[in-house]
């Protein structure tokens, strides 16, 4: 009995559970036992999987609204940047307008985060319709799915594929905005470059955010670019306050201004970004070719309904939408879950089973539909409700341990699950204007300043801007149990799967109501969710609900709450039905738009720097 119990639990963390009525042989044992070893040898250990950037403290927000905004509303994770925003729609410009005038300067005050060489997905509603606008990065046309493994067929450690030449892909925020902008902008593109180009030359003061995350830093002291420009001549990060200038930024924005995103992706930009990749001490494969080809892409939303809201989202190649609306469609299948009206340990229990549940299908079929059907043809096979009862069904008074996959439609893939892996990094902007039109972009070159290579765009002036490491959100080990391949391995041209999920929510009639996002890797699907639910099914007020604490479960390794959200209580409540439960920092950066009657009110993380701004 006792080989048994091993040997099926063995089979299902590999995503293979065992035939009803086989039994098992101690061969099957000892080969299932130690197959799962060499997997786990070959991946990241699971404590170094959900590492959150370097926590600020909590910060009292300045000049965010007290009172409803009636004309527009901008949020995003620096001062800086909203108030770029809020100068595009005083000049009559779109919410589409304002998103490139916000990305510019987070590009430039938040480096960290994201930029020009990196990608997003963007969400727009113009009064009548959803669309979506995929800038996420793509591999090179030489990539093959063995990107990141070493001589001995062994994946790089996270850290070395990170910071490599390997890590980054052909970026798509440009092109993406563009795009954007080609469809909804109002002002001229070039104006929407004014703000960015003023602080890169005039200066802004170093945050204390920024301060932080470059003091944690070491491979940034020694690249050519970043080195001078972030840090002194002894290799300690320029204070907070410091004044910083970059007048490579503002050459770079002054082309793309004038030229449209052919500025970046062709000429003297597109070249210096392949020599610095190139020539890297680990290269990578990304060519002119590759930066000229690249295509930002329109892709149908997903729309499903929860409660008496709507919710809008991005599909593949981001999880982010199908994930989160997994775990709050599991969720009302648990009586005590819809019950609550906030954290108990009954909802925290049935919170971390449905995210496993989730997690299990997201590492299992999620990746870049150009090369990855959907289960059974359609991605909302996931999300159809007899699928979600089948799922909720698995859910007991016990913490489940490791979840398997289920069989969403008809038809189940010939795919390994992926092995957990770090993620990191992102920045969200939400924006409503005048109009009513909105914005919710979630931003990001992936890592903690990407891959830690920054370039000057050829134009040999001090500063410039990150390179991301996108195409390390890849499996680095293309193959799985069994040596099945691993549907988010790399391949070349494909955008690698993100977690992403840049939200919009109407109501019944059809009203938008909701606008938001957060950066945080994996775990924003938890931080969306939250405030979802907090402002949604729990009545809080919008900042109340980005205030709540942060937790989530990602199928692997423990319970993560963060610190001080729980009574001990609770933390033995939970234990003692069998979690693991770690306390640790979870850095979200909500930026939320909500409406309230007369307008709208805004929710901006206190535990990142940004604001809320509107009229």
């Amino acid at each position: 009995m006792l080989l048994k119990t091993a040997v099926t639990r063995c089979l299902e963390r590999l995503g293979l559970p065992m035939q009803k009525k086989r039994r098992p042989c101690v061969l099957m044992g000892m080969l299932c036992i130690l197959y799962g070893s060499l997997i786990a040898q070959a991946q990241p250990p699971i404590e170094a999987v959900q590492q959150p950037e370097a926590a600020t403290t909590r910060i009292a927000k300045q000049g965010s609204l007290t009172a409803p905004a009636k004309r527009f509303v901008v949020s995003a994770a620096n001062p800086l940047a909203v108030d770029a925003g809020v100068e595009i729609l005083r000049a009559g410009g779109s919410a589409l307008d304002a998103a490139v005038a916000v990305q510019a300067v987070l590009g430039l005050v938040e480096p960290q985060s994201s930029g020009i060489a990196g990608g997003a997905f963007l969400m727009h509603w113009n009064g009548r319709q959803v669309q979506t606008l995929d800038g996420r990065e793509s591999a090179p046309a030489a990539a093959t799915p063995e990107l990141f493994l070493k001589a001995d067929g062994k994946p790089l450690p996270m850290r070395e594929a990170i910071m490599s030449g390997l890590s980054t892909g052909a970026p798509g925020v440009l092109a993406m905005l563009a795009e954007g902008h080609r469809q909804h902008g109002k002002l001229a593109w070039s104006r929407l470059f004014e703000p960015a180009i003023r602080l890169a030359e005039q200066g802004f003061t170093i945050s204390p955010r920024l301060f932080e995350l470059a003091s944690a830093e070491a491979a940034l002291r020694t690249d050519p670019q970043a080195g001078p420009y972030l840090f002194d001549g002894n290799g300690a990060a320029k204070p907070v306050g410091t004044v910083l200038k970059n007048p490579a930024y503002a050459a770079v924005l002054r082309g793309i201004a004038k030229q449209g995103p052919k500025a970046f992706y062709e000429g003297p930009v597109a070249e210096d970004i392949v020599r610095r990749v190139q020539g890297h001490g680990r290269p990578g494969l990304l060519t002119t070719a590759d930066l000229a080809a690249y295509k930002a892409l329109a892709r149908p939303p997903l729309c499903n309904e929860w409660r008496s809201y709507r919710i809008c989202g991005f599909g593949p190649p981001t999880s982010g939408h199908l994930t989160l609306m997994q775990i709050l469609g599991i969720l009302e299948t648990q009586p005590t879950a819809v019950s609550s009206k906030g954290i108990t340990v009954d909802w925290m229990h049935a919170y971390a089973e449905s995210a496993k549940l989730a997690f299990a299908d997201r590492a299992q079929f999620i990746a870049d539909p150009a090369f990855v059907s959907a289960p059974g043809g359609d991605w909302l096979n996931l999300l159809a409700p007899d699928y979600l009862k089948q799922r909720g069904a698995l859910i007991g008074v016990k913490a489940m341990g490791v979840a398997s996959a289920g069989q969403p439609g008809t038809v189940r893939q010939a795919f390994a699950p992926q092995a957990a892996q770090l993620e990191a990094g992102t920045s969200q902007i939400s924006i409503v204007d005048e109009e009513g039109h909105a914005v919710a972009m979630t931003t990001s070159i992936e890592s903690v300043f990407g891959s830690r290579v920054m370039s000057d765009g050829g134009t040999g002036l001090a500063g410039g801007f990150m390179l991301n490491n996108t195409l390390t959100d890849f499996s680095l080990n293309p193959v799985g149990a069994y040596g099945k391949p691993v549907a988010n391995r790399v391949e070349a041209g494909k955008r690698p799967r993100s977690s992403m999920a840049p939200t919009l929510v109407f109501d019944r009639s059809g009203k938008l109501i909701m606008v938001a996002g957060s950066p945080g890797g994996p775990v924003i699907i938890h931080y969306v969710g939250k405030v979802v639910t907090g402002a949604l099914a729990w009545g809080l007020p919008v900042q109340q609900a980005v205030d709540l604490p942060n937790y989530g479960h990602f199928n692997s390794g423990a319970l993560t709450v963060e610190r001080g959200a729980l009574s001990a209580e609770q933390l033995s409540d939970l234990r003692s039905r069998g979690h693991q439960v770690n306390e640790t920092d979870l850095t979200s950066g909500l930026q939320v738009l909500m409406r309230v009657p007369g307008g709208w009110l805004g929710g901006a993380d206190p535990r990142r720097e940004g604001v809320v701004r509107g009229e």
